[in-house]
């Protein structure tokens, strides 16, 4: 790597984990030019799963949260503009323009945005007592919510849904999850693995609505007091909590005019169309050597791992970010870890070694007798061994990957 003259100038936007491990990266790498991180968040950067989870159980301090204080960013030298939005991104001119009027050039800047919300568009959508959770702040306000609720609905049994429903039953609400799939997390997972979670939560006393749609959000005095579904049922309501996707933010990357496809698309180095712009967490769509085709992934280890391999890129490493996609959950006293891309090709068999009905299990999704994801269930340190059946591309003897008294590098046809 080409050592730094230390008049160079790059700009990180983005205030979450992806951006403190890019800059992070930038420094241990031995860069000793200008580093300005720029954030819409008025908050120093932090991660985003403690927020549905053990911040919102009240299990965590929130200061937790925070990936690097204040005074690590000084002493590395890096330049802080928080609170304060990116008005322009300008490729030709190499320059970010801040809404509060403060022009930066830049040499490389890093597109590290994340993702927004997906909004309810029903009627009384914009009641008191609707909550979303993306940020530390949505956070805060809807634990404390919870704290005083009775009557709990979420609307959508996703990942958030899941564990925002869980965090509702932990403080003592009743909870109703509205859902319009078959079953919890049933695109993810499927409908075996779907069912594992429907049970898990009834166990803990939350019903499920599945098949049906929000028609509305009843109100009172500009108060939520309920949901009403495509069914006409209503449900009545203290709190309503939405969890029904994010979508990545490419506004800045669209004007800019940088190559956008549900993400901002991105080489194996995660360079952009623009040859000094990268891109890395939740907005980038980057190209995979192991899956060979782009992924987009919106979980923490991707932030994590593809913030520093930006960080990295910037200064000129010639190696593929080639992360096996991860992520993670805790339910109530259920933990589980999960790797690998189904992708659009989809999977023709589900292999399960352990318990099922105990939900202390390895799940594996083949596709043509190819290990392609894999989860585990209450069973730890196993995630090296299924990245590496994954990685490998080799055909499995489903007896074998079924049968817990072979090791899982043993279980090749």
């Amino acid at each position: 790597m080409a050592e730094q003259t230390g008049q160079q100038t790059y700009v990180v936007i983005g205030g979450g984990l992806a951006a403190a491990k890019a800059v992070e990266a930038l420094r241990s790498e031995g860069f000793s030019g200008r580093v300005v991180l720029v954030a819409r968040e008025s908050e120093l950067p932090y991660e985003r799963p403690p927020l549905s989870k053990g911040v919102l159980l009240d299990a965590d301090d929130p200061v937790t949260v925070i990936t690097h204080d204040q005074a690590w960013y000084d002493e590395q030298r890096i330049e802080l503009r928080l609170g304060v939005a990116v008005r322009r991104l300008d490729p030709s001119a190499h320059e970010v323009v801040l809404a509060d009027g403060e022009t930066l050039h830049y040499d490389k800047a890093l597109l590290a945005t994340g993702s927004v919300v997906r909004r309810l568009n029903v009627p009384g959508a914009d009641l008191a007592g609707v909550h979303y959770l993306r940020t530390l702040t949505d956070c805060l306000t809807l634990k404390a919510t919870l704290a005083a609720a009775d009557r709990v609905v979420v609307v959508g049994a996703g990942w958030i849904g899941l564990e925002t429903a869980a965090a509702a039953r932990h403080h003592g609400a009743e909870v109703v999850v509205v859902e319009p799939q078959p079953g919890p997390l049933y695109t993810v997972l499927g409908s075996q693995m779907s069912e594992v979670f429907a049970r898990l939560h009834r166990d803990h006393g939350v019903e499920f609505r599945f098949g049906a749609s929000v028609e509305q959000i009843s109100g009172d005095g500009g108060k939520v007091t309920g949901v009403v579904t495509g069914a006409g049922e209503e449900l009545a309501a203290d709190a309503v909590i939405v969890g029904v996707g994010v979508a990545p933010d490419v506004e800045l990357a669209e004007a800019a005019g940088l190559d956008v496809d549900k993400g901002v698309l991105t080489d194996e180095r995660l360079r952009t169309s623009d040859p000094d712009v990268y891109a890395a967490g939740d907005v980038a769509r980057w190209h995979s050597p192991t899956f060979g085709r782009r992924l987009h992934v919106e979980h923490w280890a991707n932030a994590q791992d593809g913030g520093a391999a930006a960080g990295r890129a910037m200064l000129g490493a010639d190696a593929a970010y080639d992360a096996v996609p991860f992520f993670f959950s805790d339910q109530y006293d259920l933990g589980m870890e999960y790797s690998g891309d189904v992708g659009p090709d989809g999977y023709d068999d589900v292999v399960v070694r352990g318990d099922l009905d105990g939900r202390e299990f390895v799940a594996f999704w083949l596709r043509k007798g190819r290990v392609v994801a894999g989860m585990n269930v209450n069973v730890w340190d196993v995630q090296d061994a299924i990245q590496a059946l994954i990685r490998s591309g080799r055909e499995v003897d489903p007896g074998k990957l079924a049968d817990g008294d072979v090791d899982l590098d043993a279980v090749y046809a």
